[in-house]
């Protein structure tokens, strides 16, 4: 099926099924067996896609994290030149067009924690849970996470015209949904979550510059300052209360972990690419450093 469609058509099956609704509210989905088919065949084939990556991933749990931690400069898309051009070349209308891209795609973090501690040891549940906590910013409404980036984008006048957003975009929040989904992925879900706050500091750092340099109000950047720093102390825990325990207590879990560490990152290139190819972007420049307005 062509991705282009497949894509909308699944992210749409992922409402159905997360959205709280009332018994007479639920949809008969006639389709769902379909959805669901084509929804496994995809993860399967994200799956296969990342096998020579994987294949030596160890199963000893302090091998196992340092293998892990080597992602953040090996795993595909590290150091893609997209960053450093949005922090220093961007136009605002093109920073918009990525943002709109970014909330499309935005898939839900604190809800994909939620869905994937479920039955976890008490270990990495406890760290989950206080990871869960700093997405929902402590208790207080205005410091949840997730909604920064909206505001962010209300303020910026960035729509997320379906017309408008690559199928690449959909596909990352389509993964990540579908592995924290079913239990059969869990500890690639937990490979996913944690390759995104191991690898995400870099990226949103120079994001954030980039929205400075334009003009933009530390205010309205909020979402992107705070991940720069925090996901750095996420990551450290994470790697050391989640990995490190599961790995230990079952190690046949560091390869499952790892798969989901790569097809989390191998899509998030794959958006990348498409990205720089609808920016009409130039081969990279040396990378320099960009001054954060106040």
């Amino acid at each position: 099926m062509d991705p282009a469609q497949l894509h909308p058509a699944l992210m749409r099956f992922a409402r159905e099924r997360l959205e709280p609704r009332l018994p007479d509210q639920i949809r008969d989905l006639a389709d769902a067996p379909r959805l669901r088919a084509l929804e496994a065949r995809f993860v399967e084939e994200e799956l296969a896609a990342v096998q020579p990556f994987v294949r030596d991933a160890p199963r000893d749990p302090d091998s196992f994290v340092r293998w892990f931690e080597d992602l953040r400069e090996t795993g595909p898309g590290q150091g893609d030149p997209l960053f450093s051009w949005l922090a220093r070349s961007a136009t605002l209308q093109q920073m918009k067009w990525f943002l709109a891209q970014e909330v499309a795609g935005e898939a839900g973090f604190d809800d994909l924690l939620a869905l994937t501690q479920i039955k976890m040891p008490v270990q990495a549940k406890l760290e989950l849970a206080r990871n869960y906590w700093d997405e929902m910013g402590r208790g207080r409404a205005a410091a949840m996470h997730g909604p920064l980036l909206s505001d962010l984008a209300r303020a910026l006048g960035v729509r997320a015209d379906p017309d408008e957003i690559v199928w690449e975009s959909l596909a990352l929040a389509n993964l990540m949904v579908a592995l924290a989904l079913d239990r059969r992925y869990a500890y690639h879900s937990i490979g996913a979550l944690g390759a995104v706050e191991l690898t995400a500091p870099g990226r949103v750092a120079q994001v954030d510059r980039g929205l400075a340099r334009l003009g933009v109000p530390r205010g309205a950047r909020r979402y992107f300052t705070l991940h720069a720093t925090l996901d750095l102390k996420h990551s450290e825990s994470w790697n050391r209360e989640v990995l490190h325990p599961l790995v230990a207590q079952e190690p046949r879990a560091a390869q499952a972990i790892a798969e989901g560490a790569v097809m989390r990152l191998r899509a998030g290139a794959r958006c990348f690419d498409r990205y720089r190819q609808e920016l009409g972007l130039q081969p990279a420049e040396p990378a320099e450093d960009v001054a954060v307005a106040p």
